[in-house]
This record gives structure tokens, C-alpha cells and sequence, in this order.
């Protein structure tokens, strides 16, 4: 397969940039309202951060400064939300931690710039508690806020570009997703980019679960407890959205970017996504008991609203079915073995315990010099692509041919949805968690079967 290719869905401008240094223009009404006529949004080497003080994006959203979460009485750094339609609202959304391990105990912190262009939190006996790195040298370095959320370094004279940056908080997450940020990875530098839960509403420390693209094969992200725990994962992306989220899902169902850059001369694969609609609050925050959910400021109730979170049923779960099987939230029972496959274990099926999958009730027959052929499975959510290969610009005939030159090949589908469909995604190995979409979602994929039990169209084999 050809990996040096660059795929780039929705090919916008490059927005995640422009939300990331947005300043929007701060008008009469949100002065008056908010107080902002003597806003300072920067700490240089001269004016420190003490805790008690503050620092306010131009246009009064976010706000910096020492703060106590839930009923702990340890001080951290953080940005939070602190304004929005014009109008101040609890510091309830906390969207960023600096010194998230290593917390203060008393209220003598002091966030402070040095001549290097690193920011560093002192105690009172001026122990350094937590400190950034920079990328390259600085010359009169300040640390300034900005209205997407982003903290940077750089220096004063600088235009605000990416590449002028000496550090940024957006490139460390916490357990918040804001616009503009990243989920992803750097290959020349091995930085990844994820969100991490909190340890408690009173501990900000790193929790046990995360939530990460995961780039092995074709990307897909997945919420993780520990390193190899997988309780969730989106699906492949199809150019429209993650194969896994249905159309009534509003997880994730904003103007999404996602990056994949497989060019010999790209760095970097990541996922982003966009609001067009700037007044528009919104997040993706990572619970400290493992959901990962879509939260939205709702002006007239006053509060964040939970729009979708996942995993939400069942058949959510990571590999809920096992290998070869397939979940559908509305049979019963919720999970059934592919078209011409058995349960691995029929006893521990009938009593519900589907982990161990299924397997195929003929052996594919490419290994024996023999003829196979496919099944097709329409509105699924596609198989976990860690063991996958693909191609931007193979047709989908393309596509089924080199499936058939390969007798480790098991599947194959479109990798873009759009219009008539395009691009070439290939599974090897078992097919791990599908899900079946009641209605709106899903998209089509072509499953390797021994000629013998090959046809157009599959069914779902329930055994009960």
C-alpha cells in the first residue's frame, strides 16, 4: 500500500491556527458588562503572577490565575472559562492545569516569566513547583492569553504564528478539548497530543483514563483505562465523520479536520475540529469515571449542557461482540456472529457472554489456491483499523482486486464516504468491534468469505 500520500478531509485554511490566535474585537457592551477597561492578558519578565491575581484574555473569555478545585484546599494554576455572551459565569470549567502533579499547599505560589522565555511557579521559599520548556532562545519573551484558551510564550515583537511560538499550553491538554487544540502525533519529535481525566473533582492530577487518535493503521481515536484497556472506540474516519458516531450523535459533529499527513516531507497526523460560530461555548471534557462528552454553554439556563458522550449502550464497549461479531443496540440479543460465522464458544453465548466472538463456519480458500469472494455489510460501523492498510486513490474495483491478491486480506471499504466514494481501506486479521446502526450512520464494507457462502449482501446470525 501506498503511505506517501497526504490526505487532507475538508481541506480547509488552516482554521485550527486562526481560532488558536483569534482576538475577537472587544466592544462597548462587553467592556461595560464585564469591567474589562484595564484588561491585561500578558505576564513579561518584570510583572510576575501572584497568587490572588488574574490574567484576562482580550476579549474577557478566559481567564488565568491560582484556583482550588472541588474541596480540596491545594492551589493549582489553571485557565478557565470566565465569560461568555457578555456576561461572567461560575468558574465551574476549568480547561487547563499547569502544575496539575504537583500542587501547592499554601497560597504563596508565584507564576513567573524568566529571560529565557520559561515559565516558572515558585513556593514560598522560591522551590521550583512546575516549568515549561522553550523551542528556541528568547529575546524579550511575554506569556500571553489568548481568546481561544491558548497560553503562549513568545517573543514581544513576534507576529502571532505558529512558528514563532517558543511554548503553548494547547500543545499539553489536560482533560479538556477546546477548538484549534489537537489529538494526534508529532513522528519527527514523538510529542502526542491527547486528553487525560482527572484523578477526582478534587485532585486535577493525570486519572486513568485517557483519550487518544490512535495511528497504528489507519487512525481512529479510542478511550483507553491504562495503556491497554480499550472501553471505546470511534471508528475510522470517512471523510465525513468517525465511521463509529451515528447521524443523531452530536459527539464530534462539528466542522472536523482531521490531518493525515503520510508524505515524506509531513510531520504530523492529527484530528481538530472547528466551530464556524463563534459565539458558540463549547468542549469535549474526559470524566474522571471514563466518558468522554460534548459539553455546550447554554445561555438561557445558564450552565453546561451535556450533548453526547460516549461510550452511551453497550454496543459502545469496545469489542462488546468479540471477534467477528456484531452489535446492533435494538436485537435481541444485542449481539450476533457475521454472515456464515458461529460463536467461538456457543455455551457462553446463550448465556450472554459474547467476548470471545466468532469464526468462520468455512475456511477462506485463497490458501489453498482456491476462489474467494465478499459479503457485503451496509450502515456498520467499521472494524478497529489497527491492522490496516490504505490508499487515497484506489477505486473501490481497485480496492477489491488487491483484496483478493492478498490472501491476509479479510475486508475492505471505501476510506472516503463522500459523494460516489473514494480511496481504499484493507483489514487484515480478525474483524474486531462492528456495530450495526438502527438507522443513520455507518457506511459499507466488503467482508472475505470462501466462494462457496460469498453473495451480495450479509445477514446478522443470532443464536439464541
Amino acid at each position: 500500500m501506498d503511505h506517501h500520500s497526504t490526505c487532507s478531509f475538508h481541506d480547509p485554511a488552516d482554521y485550527s491556527l486562526l481560532l488558536l490566535y483569534f482576538e475577537e474585537k472587544v466592544t462597548k457592551e462587553r467592556i461595560q458588562n464585564l469591567g474589562l477597561y484595564n484588561i491585561v492578558d500578558i505576564i513579561t519578565t518584570t510583572k510576575s503572577l501572584a497568587d490572588g491575581e488574574t490574567i484576562v484574555s482580550s476579549g474577557g473569555i478566559f481567564e488565568l490565575g491560582f484556583f482550588s478545585p472541588g474541596t480540596s484546599k491545594n492551589r493549582y494554576v489553571g485557565i478557565w472559562y470566565r465569560a461568555l455572551y457578555y456576561k461572567e459565569i461560575p468558574r465551574t470549567a476549568v480547561v487547563w492545569v499547569a502544575n496539575r502533579e504537583t500542587p501547592l499547599f499554601d497560597t504563596s505560589g508565584v507564576l513567573k516569566l524568566t529571560s529565557r522565555g520559561i515559565l516558572v511557579l515558585v513556593n514560598a521559599t522560591n522551590d521550583t513547583i512546575w516549568f515549561t520548556n522553550a523551542s528556541r532562545s528568547a529575546q524579550d519573551p511575554v506569556a500571553q492569553l489568548f481568546d481561544s484558551g491558548n497560553m503562549v510564550v513568545r517573543n514581544a515583537n513576534d507576529e502571532v504564528r505558529a512558528e514563532n511560538l517558543l511554548w503553548q499550553s494547547f500543545d499539553y491538554p489536560g482533560n479538556t478539548l477546546l477548538q484549534g487544540m489537537k489529538l494526534g502525533k508529532n513522528f519527527l519529535t514523538g510529542q502526542e497530543w491527547y486528553i487525560s481525566s482527572w484523578k477526582s473533582d478534587d485532585d486535577p492530577g493525570e486519572g486513568a483514563f485517557t483519550f487518544v487518535l490512535d495511528t497504528h493503521g489507519y487512525p481512529q481515536m479510542f478511550l483507553r483505562k491504562g495503556i491497554a484497556d480499550y472501553l471505546y472506540g470511534s471508528g475510522p474516519w470517512n471523510g465525513l465523520r468517525f465511521s463509529g458516531i451515528s447521524d443523531s450523535n452530536l459527539l464530534f459533529r462539528f466542522n472536523y479536520d482531521l490531518r493525515l499527513n503520510y508524505d515524506l516531507n509531513t510531520e504530523e497526523v492529527y484530528y481538530t475540529f472547528n466551530i464556524p460560530n463563534v459565539s458558540v461555548a463549547t468542549r469535549t471534557l474526559l470524566s474522571s469515571e471514563g466518558y468522554v462528552g460534548q459539553w455546550t454553554w447554554v445561555d438561557q439556563t445558564r450552565g453546561w449542557i451535556a450533548m453526547a458522550r460516549a461510550p452511551e449502550a453497550s454496543c459502545d464497549m469496545y469489542a462488546f461482540c468479540g471477534s467477528y461479531g456484531i452489535c446492533n443496540i435494538g436485537n435481541t440479543p444485542m449481539c450476533g456472529c457475521l454472515d456464515k460465522f458461529v460463536p467461538v464458544n456457543p455455551r457462553e453465548w446463550e448465556l450472554g457472554d459474547w467476548s470471545n466472538g466468532c469464526f468462520r463456519r468455512t475456511p477462506l480458500a485463497c490458501h489453498e489456491g482456491g476462489e474467494d469472494g465478499f459479503i457485503k455489510y451496509s450502515r456498520v460501523k467499521l472494524p478497529d483499523t489497527r491492522n490496516s492498510s490504505f490508499d487515497v486513490r484506489m477505486s473501490l474495483e481497485e480496492c477489491r482486486r488487491t483484496c483478493l491478491g492478498n490472501c491476509s486480506c479479510t475486508a475492505y471499504a471505501n476510506l472516503d464516504i463522500r459523494e460516489a466514494g473514494s480511496g481504499c481501506l484493507l483489514w487484515f486479521g480478525e474483524l474486531i468491534d462492528i456495530k450495526e446502526f438502527i438507522e443513520g450512520g455507518g457506511q459499507d464494507i466488503y467482508v472475505r468469505m470462501a466462494s462457496s457462502e460469498s453473495g451480495t449482501t450479509g445477514c446478522i446470525q443470532f443464536n439464541l
